[in-house]
């Protein structure tokens, strides 16, 4: 290979490099916009309510127990007594829940937040041991009126107030869960419950709520049953267990979630909670939903620049095969403005899907650039007819890069064999060419 033909392809390859300057500021650019964007979406979750979950319903019993210790006083053994406060909790031996979800869209200025207002049903039954399951030294205990407590993690999303059915019998729930470890919710007070004997009360109540981003629920129960509805068509569902069934399409989705405590283990880590107070792991274990738009225009956008430089490359290529193939000569400057055009791409992407979708703004952009570079191309090829084939396969080109944005699972395949399958269209082009003869007559 001569110096010359050695001196274009360095040109070329510096040419490229040259543009990845503005390529990596249009791809800091996607990055500021997306955070621009996240600071407004917690802004109107700020202003509204945040990620929700429930955690509950639970049974708790407050009592004083006398704790008595011998010591020597003045040479003699006496007898001291102090109180000390606690709760004993119970779980349910079966918790139901039914959830109907319907999203709406919040919007301040051009970014849009969505809001989920669930309508949920939870029911069940306690099972209440004698005694409040104290085997031992029951005399020494005072209990206060037990209470049924609900953890709500946004107490700001109750859209209205509750009530707590038990039997016949209808109690309002009250502000806070009394509970030092879980400061979001609401109580209710049962001051009927008899704790001399074992026995057993069937519960309901609705709790409609309204959040953003994720509703989750903590599966409280001895067997705990989720069946939830929402008209969200692009679930992403969360939390430590996946639904057992869902069916989705486009007007939204049907899940159910099945748990016992064999898989949850709640009891150990709701006693490591009231023990400690540490209760991170008693509250994490849970599962639900996400309202968030798992692909938006800025990931999708951020994805597609990273083939930024692959299309300037081949571009550049199907340039230096006119050079070669047809004896044309092709200015650097003329490489630098279609390489400009090609990064413009993205930056016009960017801003129109911010206000028309992510699709239609990668038509219309793809449109725009491909029109622009074949109506250049026509002057600088010398033929119409060049330069309209050219601009037909950057086309295809964008055609190919939209199909691997949305094939995500298959993105890293398709992208190999386009690859694989342009480099052999360039070496059964160029099989006959002598390159020793293309640098002497460059």
């Amino acid at each position: 290979m001569t110096k010359t033909l050695s001196f274009k392809l360095g040109l070329i390859a510096l040419l490229m490099l040259l543009l990845l300057i503005p390529l990596l500021m249009i791809g800091g650019l996607i990055r500021d916009r997306q955070v621009l964007r996240d600071s407004v979406l917690q802004d109107i979750a700020q202003s509204s309510s945040f990620d929700q979950q429930i955690s509950g319903p639970l049974l708790v019993v407050p009592y004083h127990k006398l704790q008595r210790r011998w010591i020597e006083k003045d040479g003699q053994m006496m007898e001291e007594t102090r109180s000390i406060a606690g709760h004993l909790y119970f779980l349910p031996e079966t918790l139901e829940v039914r959830s109907a979800v319907d999203t709406e869209t919040r919007a301040r200025g051009i970014y849009q937040a969505r809001l989920f207002h669930a309508k949920n049903h939870l029911a069940g039954r306690f099972k209440v041991p004698e005694h409040w399951g104290v085997d031992k030294d029951y005399a020494d205990y005072r209990f206060d009126t037990p209470f049924l407590a609900v953890g709500v993690s946004d107490i700001r999303g109750i859209e209205h107030a509750a009530e707590l059915s038990i039997g016949e019998r209808r109690l309002p729930f009250e502000a806070g869960t009394g509970l030092p470890w879980m400061s979001g919710g609401v109580h209710v007070p049962l001051p009927s419950l008899d704790d001399r004997q074992a026995h057993e009360f069937d519960y309901a109540f609705d709790l409609a709520l309204q959040g953003t981003g994720q509703f989750n629920v903590l599966p409280v129960g001895r067997s705990t049953r989720v069946r939830m509805q929402a008209n969200w068509p692009h679930p992403s569902f969360v939390g430590n267990y996946l639904p057992a069934s869902r069916d989705i399409d486009a007007q939204g989705f049907t899940a159910g979630w099945q748990t016992s405590f064999f898989a949850t283990n709640l009891e150990d880590a709701l006693r490591q909670c009231a023990d400690t107070e540490r209760c991170a792991d008693f509250t994490s274990r849970s599962f639900g939903v996400s309202f968030i738009d798992p692909v938006d225009q800025y990931l999708k956008s951020e994805r597609a620049i990273k083939y930024a430089l692959l299309f300037i490359a081949l571009t550049f290529a199907g340039f230096f095969l006119f050079e070669v193939l047809k004896n044309l000569s092709v200015h650097p400057v003329q490489y630098v403005l279609v390489g400009v055009a090609l990064a413009l791409f993205y930056l016009l992407l960017l801003s129109l899907s911010e206000h028309l979708g992510f699709a239609l703004a990668y038509g219309i952009s793809a449109a725009a650039c491909v029109l622009l570079i074949g109506f250049y191309l026509c002057h600088v090829l010398h033929s119409p007819g060049r330069g309209i084939g050219f601009a037909a396969g950057l086309a295809a080109l964008y055609g190919l890069l939209y199909g691997l944005l949305s094939a995500e699972d298959y993105a890293l395949l398709m992208g190999s064999l386009l690859c694989f399958g342009l480099l052999g269209v360039f070496m059964v082009l160029t099989r006959r060419l002598d390159w020793s003869r293309v640098g002497r007559g460059a």
